[in-house]
């Protein structure tokens, strides 16, 4: 990674983007995906949360990162020796909610806090919420739902829906049908990192479908829009941003072009923090940041505001001090619902082409103040 100057790091760092005012040093453990084909989802996490500590001149926070693979069982095993042999006092960083199942329930129980950059399955929201559990992204289903609205808005009435078959998968497709008003041309549940896609695509031109709704994160969505573009099925895409951000663009290239997709953040947002923060992010690592990436960022920063105000050793403290969410979000307005998840706008945006790079624009707005559904369970 590249440093940042000194004078734009002064320009950059905003009031609201304090460091700890603890001494102690405070480990953070992140497991991410770094390898494979969900890897550029994990280093954008990785990377925006440690420009938020480098922007901060955070030196007290100690972050050890490692590899998942995007495997359950690797994930637990790291995350025990996060905890046992690192003395992590928080973990973060998980991407794939089946990999969250397996970590957060025994982490939380061990009295130490699991705060998600991403990952957000519904049983976490709800029946299985933690006082230590908080997520900084989003509920897996609360972007699905914003593009089942949205697909109202574009007149869509006979959608097929594909997502793979794991629980962000599920949610994703309960979020879309939880808002979409239309008939279902088709539903598909694919493999977890499947790369071909032919029959599904010969499935969509037989089904008599009028768009598409996909979710499919990292290479899964690429090979998809590879495929979907060559095969010559014109039907519209509708998605949320998992599928259609800036780590997967470049690689999806012109078949990704004017797509509808949701996501609570987007490049183009207008507000002080968010205009730092891209303007860092490509100074620091060369390239535009992601959805994914915002999200580390933003789940730092939390952290960071927590510490300037609790001692981590005070879990009430640091608790009430999280929730608070007393930091200038990338999303801008952000706030947690009781059951700790986030209450935000969240808008529709189209993939479109600036400068020879493609990204996303903003073209509207799904919901304001937009919450879970699972929260009515959680009895926190």
């Amino acid at each position: 990674m590249k440093t940042l100057r000194t004078s734009a790091l002064a320009a950059l760092t905003l009031g609201a983007m304090v460091g700890t005012a603890q001494a102690e040093t405070v480990t953070v453990g992140m497991i991410t995906t770094l390898s494979g084909g969900g890897a550029g989802l994990g280093v954008d996490v990785r990377d925006g949360f440690q420009l938020a500590l480098d922007m901060a001149g955070e030196h007290s926070i100690r972050l050890v990162v490692e590899d998942d693979a995007q495997r359950p069982e690797l994930a637990v095993q790291i995350a025990e020796r996060m905890v046992q042999s690192e003395r992590a006092d928080i973990l973060t960083g998980i991407i794939w909610s089946n990999l969250a199942m397996a970590v957060v329930p025994s982490t939380v129980a061990q009295d130490i806090f699991y705060i998600s950059p991403n990952a957000g399955p519904s049983p976490l929201a709800g029946a299985n919420c933690h006082p230590n559990y908080f997520n900084a992204a989003w509920q897996n289903d609360m972007l699905h739902e914003a593009a089942g609205q949205h697909a109202n808005v574009l007149g869509y009435e006979n959608t097929f829906i594909m997502a793979p078959n794991y629980p962000a998968g599920t949610d994703a497709l309960t979020g879309f049908k939880r808002y979409y008003e239309g008939e279902l041309a088709g539903e598909l549940f694919t493999q977890v990192g499947q790369t071909d896609y032919a029959a599904e695509i010969a499935e969509i031109r037989a089904s008599g479908a009028d768009s598409v709704f996909i979710f499919l994160p990292g290479g899964m969505g690429i090979s998809f829009m590879r495929q979907y573009e060559q095969s010559g099925v014109d039907l519209p895409i509708v998605s949320a941003g998992f599928s259609f951000d800036q780590d997967v663009l470049p690689a999806m290239g012109s078949a990704a072009l004017g797509v509808i997709n949701t996501s609570q953040w987007s490049p183009d947002l207008d507000n002080a923090a968010n205009e730092a923060f891209v303007s860092a992010f490509q100074q620091a690592y060369d390239r535009l940041p992601s959805l994914y990436a915002s999200q580390g960022f933003d789940t730092a920063n939390l952290i960071l505001s927590a510490l300037s105000s609790a001692d981590i050793s005070d879990s009430d403290a640091f608790r009430d001090a999280l929730r608070a969410a007393d930091f200038a979000s990338v999303r801008g307005n952000f706030s947690f619902a009781p059951n700790h998840h986030p209450v935000q706008t969240v808008y529709v945006r189209e993939v479109v082409e600036v400068d020879g790079v493609l990204t996303n624009r903003i073209i509207g707005t799904a919901f304001e103040e937009h919450r879970d559904v699972h929260g009515e369970n959680c009895n926190m």
